[in-house]
């Protein structure tokens, strides 16, 4: 097994300029392949209440349930840094109860840190967490979790000003300790002066070649989501289609008779068939009188 890879890691990552690679997981068994492909963070996200759940968009997944998947992803991951996503409204009432729920993440839910989304308005949320001795990441740009007050799922940072909030926003979360910041949805050009202006790493989604890292949602790049699909996303593979005809091929067989068939089957020696109907009952009719 290789050893867990660090936040130290990460940052002599973007030191060196080697870009970091991100993936989410949502179970033990996808933590297995993405931590076996080598990539260097898996993100537990909010996400997974639309690509696992089913709900129209990612407020409605619970603390309980983000942790019930960190504990899976923590089972199956051995070498990647696990990132737990903090739900919509367990970091918005108060601090104290931010801190509660952030520590909740690696006490319960085996993850080295959580993420959460905002700039200026989460600096002193963000303070308090990482004063508690909890890793936080950073998330500006499109912000899935407030994404209605900000029009929708549109790419933002398109103009000087909110160019420059975006910035200044994501020196404010560098000031309060967070160790890397996700961009997402962002021009390529603003990402990039933000990934230079900052000394932590940023982890780009639809943010361009010029952040010092990459995430997608596990899904999307195995072609499995099909509700929409998202400018910014590549498709590696196309597995929808192949596991729905897998399963129409097990129906068809399981229809015809064809499955199982001996070789998916146990048997016993008429001998022992014999036995059985001496020693349970006759009724069982397994041997011929």
């Amino acid at each position: 097994m290789s050893k867990k890879v660090s936040i130290l890691e990460l940052q002599q990552k973007k030191v060196e300029q080697k870009p970091i690679t991100m993936l989410t997981a949502y179970d033990y068994p996808g933590a297995k392949f993405v931590d076996e492909a080598g990539i260097d963070m898996i993100l537990v996200g909010d996400s997974l209440a639309m690509t696992v759940l089913g709900h129209p968009n990612t407020v409605s997944v619970t603390m309980d349930e983000m942790l019930h998947h960190c504990k899976a992803v923590a089972r199956g991951a051995e070498r990647a840094f696990l990132v737990g996503d903090m739900p919509f409204m367990s970091y918005q009432v108060s601090v104290s109860e931010s801190i509660l729920n952030a520590g909740r993440f690696l006490k319960e839910g085996g993850m080295d840190a959580i993420k959460l989304e905002g700039g200026r308005e989460v600096v002193e949320t963000v303070r308090a967490i990482v004063n508690a001795g909890i890793p936080v990441v950073g998330h500006l740009g499109l912000t899935p979790q407030t994404a209605t007050k900000l029009g929708g799922f549109k790419v933002q940072a398109k103009t000087a000003e909110a160019a420059k909030r975006l910035i200044d926003d994501a020196l404010a979360l560098q000031d309060a300790g967070c160790f890397a910041i996700v961009l997402e949805a962002i021009p390529a050009p603003i990402a990039t002066a933000v990934s230079k202006k900052l000394a932590i790493p940023t982890i780009g989604i639809g943010a361009g070649v010029g952040c010092d890292g990459q995430v997608l949602v596990f899904h999307d790049v195995l072609g499995m989501f099909d509700r929409f699909t998202p400018k910014f996303v590549k498709r590696y593979a196309e597995l929808r289609q192949p596991i729905i005809e897998a399963f129409q091929a097990y129906r068809d067989e399981v229809e015809a008779r064809t499955f199982p068939t001996d070789a998916h089957s146990f048997s016993i020696s008429e001998e022992e068939l014999r036995q059985l109907n001496g020693h349970v009952s006759k009724e069982l009719n397994l041997v011929g009188e």
